[in-house]
């Protein structure tokens, strides 16, 4: 399977924002414990880059998703690192051109019916639309898709885990949740929520 069709087939991902590498590993292995198979773990320093390096070498890993990648040193060094998708908050035809060339899935993030259309003529296999739930929930969804069905979209944004199930019936390909998996818990708490989202995605 390729990536874009584990992403698909998980139907949810954990967004991890975080600056402490060996906290980040003990979040993974608590989210890994409790069922959630894809990572998306948000550069926002160079050490995230070791994370990744460090989780893609271990047996039985979830697959990883680069975030936060603008540039395309950013995302070749993700891609170097093991990365297994590149993810970016921005529409960027430079970043089109370099995960193409390194045979690395590239989603793109957007907000508006015409930033996910331009992501779409792209060739993007998935489109992120973030942040979802301020922009309307799975309505806002469900509209977007309206007129254009062929959109593969998938929604991330202050998503809470009771709520995955209605993005998915929107018609979003999968379901980001972030520190609604793991903020202010500790990792027991944290396996315990990534086993109850799972849980929903099981009783679609």
């Amino acid at each position: 399977m390729t990536p874009i069709d584990i992403i698909e087939k998980e139907k949810i991902f954990a967004v991890l924002r975080n600056t402490q590498p060996e906290e980040t590993k003990r979040i993974i292995k608590a989210l890994t414990d409790g069922g959630i198979k894809v990572i998306e773990i948000v550069i926002e320093t160079p050490d995230m880059v070791k994370v990744i390096e460090d989780i893609t070498k271990e047996n039985n890993r979830p697959l990883i998703m680069a975030g936060g990648i603008i540039t395309q040193r950013q995302a070749k060094i993700a891609i170097d690192s093991g990365a297994d998708v590149i993810v970016s908050p921005v529409f960027q035809m430079n970043l089109v051109r370099l995960c193409k060339s390194q045979k690395t899935p590239l989603i793109m993030t957007a907000t508006t019916p015409n930033e996910a259309y331009s992501a779409w003529k792209a060739r993007t296999q998935l489109i992120k639309i973030s942040p979802a739930n301020p922009m309307g929930g799975a309505e806002y969804i469900e509209d977007l898709l309206r007129p254009m069905k062929f959109l593969n979209i998938i929604a991330a944004g202050s998503i809470k885990i009771d709520d995955i199930n209605s993005y998915i019936k929107a018609g979003a390909k999968a379901v980001g949740i972030g520190r609604g998996l793991y903020g202010g818990c500790d990792y027991n708490q944290i396996t315990d929520n990534a086993k109850k989202a799972c849980d929903k995605i099981k009783l679609l």
